[in-house]
């Protein structure tokens, strides 16, 4: 099976649960944890099975205005730190050029601690997004905790182990055809 985690991260978060996500993937599939300017969709189109992640601003997923304030915010003293890929459009833009494919899909966000209905939730538009273009869940969106100091919450990386593992377990019963435990 191959995999392709994607990522829009602007403060490091959601890149780091990428990769936590993709390094528990590899041991069962060939996987690459790519950057949204590198998932082109070439990449995109190798992958039995795509997982999408990225920030939750103003309870959904980014904006042109969102991530503009996210990098002003960046430039303060006592701000948060940009995260390498930063730069570039979000993923709305990166929707506009994803192909149709009837393939398999997860998604995540990153978001502030709190409730789902007071935080939102960018997981949720990204598998609308993602079902548009012909993609089959394999498990609901899920959500990975961020302080409001911009750190993970203790325990989420835990947590994004344990929920790469039920995708494992999620894809194989989505698709008994492919084996990915001989990748």
């Amino acid at each position: 099976m191959r995999a392709v985690v994607v990522y829009e991260s602007m403060y490091g978060n959601t890149h780091e649960i990428a990769g936590v996500v993709g390094k528990r993937l590899i041991e069962v599939a060939d996987v690459s944890v790519v950057p949204l300017d590198d998932a082109s969709p070439t990449i995109v189109g190798e992958a039995d099975l795509l997982v999408v992640g990225g920030p939750t601003h103003v309870h959904g997923m980014s904006r042109p205005g969102t991530r503009d304030a996210a990098v002003k915010a960046s430039d303060k003293p006592d701000g948060p730190e940009l995260d390498a890929d930063a730069p570039g459009p979000g993923l709305r833009a990166w929707f506009d050029s994803l192909p149709a494919a009837p393939r398999l899909a997860a998604t995540f966000d990153t978001r502030l601690e709190g409730p789902a209905m007071v935080t939102g939730r960018a997981s949720k538009g990204i598998a609308r997004q993602l079902r548009h273009h012909g993609y089959r869940m394999v498990t609901g969106p899920e959500s990975f905790l961020v302080t409001k100091h911009n750190t993970l919450v203790d325990g989420e990386i835990e947590h994004a182990q344990r929920w790469a593992d039920e995708l494992i377990t999620a894809a194989q019963a989505a698709d008994p055809t492919r084996d990915v435990s001989s990748a």
